[in-house]
């Protein structure tokens, strides 16, 4: 099930005003949440159509769990229900960026942090260096 149109040009895809979402080979689009008053990268997922237009539909996060094969409503048992205060598509509409709000503790990482990108690779001089965890 898929409800949003294709677009046949590539000037329609990237200065159109409408929503033709490029979904991978998996029916995929990858979707990165952030703190709505932050800018904290919080997570990434993944959407299909139906969870994208769920979305959409509710103001409230949807994905498709890759590993569970499903679809996952965000916040549905731990409380951390994710409020879609913006969504953005990125050039060729094959990404989106929800900014969001969490609510319950305010969490988004399944192993009870705040954002899922709680580890720090050092770079350059300091690139031997093991993962930090902040």
């Amino acid at each position: 099930m898929n409800p949003f149109p294709s677009i046949d040009t590539k000037a329609e895809l990237e200065e159109g005003d409408i929503l033709a979402p490029r979904f991978d080979a998996n029916g995929l689009v990858t979707c990165v949440a952030t703190d709505a008053e932050t800018g904290e990268v919080l997570m990434v997922a993944h959407m299909n159509a139906e969870s994208l237009a769920r979305s959409i539909e509710t103001g409230q996060a949807w994905y498709w769990s890759r590993s569970r094969r499903e679809l996952w409503h965000k916040g549905a048992t731990s409380g951390q229900i994710q409020t879609i205060v913006e969504m953005r598509v990125d050039c060729d509409q094959d990404a989106i960026w929800i900014k969001v709000q969490v609510a319950g503790d305010g969490g988004c990482c399944h192993t009870q942090r705040r954002s899922c990108f709680y580890r720090v690779k050092p770079v350059g001089a300091d690139a031997g260096l093991p993962l930090a965890k902040r």
